[in-house]
């Protein structure tokens, strides 16, 4: 097969767009001498794509429907059976639906994508499949990933198991409700400014956010490469420590993954709190949106890991009050430049390239007024700053998170664990499908005032369940040292098995 070749009034119409006017003349002149260039697009498109095998057979699945979808948080059910042996041999996965799935249905939450089927499997499929899992289907994520509630979804909004009519949390919102739900033991999470822990907060499930580039993001949709992390969501601590120790370490594909440095992190799993130094931040704490029975059970957290032996002191960090506008121009001018204006994939990196995804997704700008509110919101501030500012906020921002990320190490140096509100508040109500666009965008955006920080500095974060309040269960966040998961999940652990968080 051959490309197709410009037209005279194409190529005019390029230099149009990048301001260099051409006479016909000179344009048919430059049109031949390009000719060579296309011969080279030939080959190109001759030879087939290098991409990663598929391993395991599996089949499309399907969507469900009543009583088997009661939180709509799958999206299709499906059994791809791995590995007769290994570390997640009976362990069923619920994958996000932004992870790459050969030959099952994926829309990343987007009827934009609907229809589209991925034909690799994201390495982290891979990796669990090996080791023995079986994966039970997609869950329900919001559009593109761009909204902390659980109401953008294309196909209708991700209930509370805890209290139907209640938000799951997003992104990944079905995720945390099929955990939570017992409906699967583990699932995958994505989290760019809080799309793990955000969920697992508002379920009462445990969500890692590990170190930024430990778990190769290959074959997952993309949104801004220096703020994707992609990891575990699960019940128990011990089922997390297990799944992270599958995901973890470089695949060779993924330029996120700078030098990962891995451990068996099951390991840290029965080791006492006793001896661990802990920094409660204090502008955790108290933000205008905070509940105040948040604050206190995480308060009372704090105090419980004193009672088993750790040190725990109250510490200052200013910046972190400062870092939400960091996150800001990096994921919303981030996004637009990669995610919308790049196709998902953008340029500029070498890695794994989903060229079947960047092809589908591109059809978004055909349907452009069927995407989400929040994600039109997060786009037009992107679009605009990029327009008028030449990117020079984002360049400012990614600048300012090494200060930023330096302010966090400056008390990790004296303390093992930071620790804080996972988020300001419990599950909000689900907004009404006619609720004004103020309210839309608030409950989307609401709750990342500690969570975005910790994506644009890439430490490990997770949150835990410490408390109910109203029917609502209540998070506590555990920040570490990069690439020192294994003392959150000492921390987290001790703090687990010390009692039923739903009774404290």
């Amino acid at each position: 097969m051959t490309v197709k070749r410009a037209t005279l009034a194409e190529l005019k119409a390029i230099a149009d767009d990048l301001a260099i006017p051409l006479t016909d003349e000179r344009a048919a002149e430059f049109l031949g001498l390009m000719q060579g260039n296309f011969d080279a697009y030939d080959l190109l498109e001759a030879m087939p794509d290098y991409k990663p095998e598929v391993k395991y057979p599996r089949t499309p699945g399907y969507r469900p429907e009543g009583d088997e979808n009661k939180y709509n948080a799958w999206y299709v059910k499906t059994t791809v059976k791995g590995a007769s042996s290994g570390k997640l041999v009976g362990k069923t996965v619920a994958l996000k639906d932004n992870v790459c799935l050969a030959g099952v249905p994926m829309m990343n939450g987007a009827s934009t994508l609907e229809g589209y089927v991925p034909d690799i499997d994201a390495t982290i499929v891979t990796r669990m499949l090996d080791a023995g899992a079986t994966i039970a289907g997609k869950a329900h994520c919001e559009f593109f990933c761009l909204s902390g509630g659980s109401h953008t979804n294309a196909l209708g909004p991700v209930h509370n198991p805890h209290k139907m009519g209640y938000s799951a949390g997003g992104s990944s919102s079905g995720s945390g409700a099929l955990v939570a739900g017992g409906e699967v033991d583990m699932a995958i999470g994505g989290d760019q400014g809080g799309s793990i822990r955000i969920p697992s907060s508002f379920c009462g499930i445990y969500g890692m956010k590990a170190t930024h580039g430990l778990v190769p993001y290959t074959g997952v949709m993309p949104i801004e490469s220096t703020i994707d992390h992609t990891g575990p969501m699960t019940a128990t601590v011990s089922d997390n420590a297990l799944l992270l120790e599958v995901l973890a370490g470089a695949d060779g594909l993924d330029p996120r993954q700078y030098a990962p440095r891995t451990a068996r992190y099951t390991e840290a799993l029965g080791r006492p709190a006793k001896g661990l130094r802990i920094a409660v931040v204090n502008e955790g704490f108290g933000h205008a949106n905070s509940e105040k029975d948040v604050d206190e059970r995480v308060r009372a957290g704090a105090e419980r890991f004193a009672r088993l032996g750790a040190t725990v002191d109250q510490v200052s960090i200013a910046m972190h009050r400062v870092g939400p506008a960091i996150w800001t121009p990096i994921a919303l001018e981030g996004l637009q430049a990669q995610m919308m204006r790049g196709n998902g994939m953008g340029f500029n990196w070498k890695g794994l390239y989903t060229t079947s995804l960047l092809d589908a997704h591109a059809g978004w700008r055909a349907r452009a007024n069927e995407l989400s509110d929040s994600l039109k919101i997060s786009m037009f501030v992107g679009e605009y700053f990029l327009k008028h500012y030449r990117g020079h906020y984002y360049a400012k921002a990614q600048n300012l998170a090494r200060k930023l990320k330096a302010a966090y190490d400056s008390v990790l140096g004296k303390y093992d664990l930071l620790l804080m509100p996972t988020l300001p508040m419990k599950a909000t109500p689900i907004p009404a499908p006619d609720s004004p666009l103020p309210l839309y965008i608030q409950r989307a955006f609401e709750m990342v005032g500690n969570t975005a920080p910790f994506d644009v500095t890439g430490h490990p974060a997770m949150t835990l369940p410490c408390g109910m309040s109203d029917g609502l269960p209540v998070g506590l966040m555990l920040i570490g040292k990069d690439y020192d998961e294994a003392t959150v999940y000492r921390a987290a652990h001790a703090f687990e098995q010390d009692g039923d968080w739903k009774k404290m």
